[in-house]
C-alpha cells in the first residue's frame, strides 16, 4: 500500500501524463502542476523539478493564505519573492525544496471553486500561436463542437508578463473579467509568448482540457493554411455549451478518467 496522500498520488500522475514525451508538451524543466490539499494548503512543483521525472518528492505543501497576502501587497524584488517562497512552505526548512515562481498564479486558481487541479504546459503547437503576430485573433473563436464541450465556451487570453507575481496579478485580473463575461472560471488560459494552462475539478479535467486545446491549435494552424479559421457564431457556441446532451457526455468523459 502506497505510503503518500491520494492527492499526491493523482498530482504525480498527472505530471507524468502531461510529460509523456509523444505528447509534445513539456520537457525538461517546463511546466508546473499544483493541487488543492484544502482550504488552507496545496501542493505545487518544486522548482526545476521534471514533470516526466515526478514524484511525491517533487511537491512542496504552501499555504494559501501566505501566498494570496503576498499576491494582494505592494510588489516585490526578486529576493524578497524568493522569501514569501521559502516562508510560505509548510513543515520545510532551509533553502530546498523551492516551490516554482508559478506558485503565486496556482494559490489564485486553487482558491476559486470547482478548480481543484491546475496543469501548465508549453505545447509546441499551442506555442506557434502564442509566439505569433496574431495570437489573440487566432485564439478568439471556437471551431468544433468538442472544443467547446472539453475546453468551455471561450479561452482566457494574458498578454506577456513577467513570470512570479507580476504574470499572477495580470493572470487574476483576466480570470476575474472572464468569470464576469462567463458566469464560469476558465476552463484554459493562454498566456502569450508562454504557454497554456488548464483547470479543472480532477485531474481527468485537466488532462481532458489540454489534450483537446492541444488538438484545437493544431487546427488553427491548418485552418490558417488554407485561409484563416472559420469560427462558429457566438449563438452556435451557446447552444453546444448548454446543451443537455453535450453535458452529459463531458460527465462521461470526465467519469472515464476518475
Amino acid at each position: 500500500m502506497s505510503s503518500i496522500s491520494p492527492i499526491l498520488e493523482r498530482i504525480v500522475a498527472l505530471s507524468h501524463w502531461l510529460a509523456e514525451p509523444s505528447r509534445d508538451l513539456a520537457i525538461l524543466g517546463e511546466g508546473n502542476t499544483s493541487a488543492r490539499v484544502d482550504a488552507s494548503t496545496f501542493y505545487v512543483k518544486e522548482s526545476g523539478k521534471s514533470l516526466l521525472e515526478a514524484d511525491a518528492t517533487s511537491f512542496v505543501e504552501v499555504s494559501t493564505a501566505t501566498v494570496l497576502a503576498a499576491l494582494d501587497g505592494p510588489d516585490l524584488d526578486d529576493a524578497q519573492i524568493r522569501q514569501v517562497l521559502l516562508d510560505a512552505r509548510v513543515g520545510c526548512t532551509g533553502e530546498r525544496p523551492r516551490p516554482s515562481v508559478e506558485t503565486f498564479l496556482h494559490a489564485y486558481l486553487l482558491s476559486l471553486p470547482d478548480i481543484e487541479y491546475v496543469g501548465h504546459t508549453h505545447p509546441t503547437a499551442v506555442n506557434a500561436i502564442l509566439c505569433s503576430r496574431h495570437s489573440r485573433e487566432a485564439v478568439s473563436g471556437r471551431l468544433f463542437p468538442d472544443e467547446i464541450v472539453c475546453c468551455g465556451p471561450a479561452v482566457c487570453y494574458v498578454e506577456y508578463t513577467d513570470p512570479g507575481i507580476p504574470l499572477a496579478k495580470r493572470l487574476r485580473a483576466e480570470v476575474e473579467a472572464f468569470i464576469t463575461a462567463h458566469n464560469m472560471a476558465p476552463r484554459i488560459i493562454l498566456m502569450e509568448n508562454h504557454g497554456l494552462i488548464a483547470t479543472g475539478k480532477t485531474p481527468r479535467d485537466v488532462e481532458t482540457a489540454t489534450a483537446m486545446y492541444v488538438k484545437t491549435a493544431r487546427v488553427i494552424l491548418g485552418a490558417y493554411a488554407l485561409g484563416g479559421p472559420r469560427f462558429l457564431t457566438p449563438d452556435n457556441v451557446a447552444r453546444i455549451h448548454t446543451r443537455p446532451d453535450e453535458s452529459y457526455r463531458q460527465k462521461l468523459i470526465a467519469e472515464r478518467g476518475s
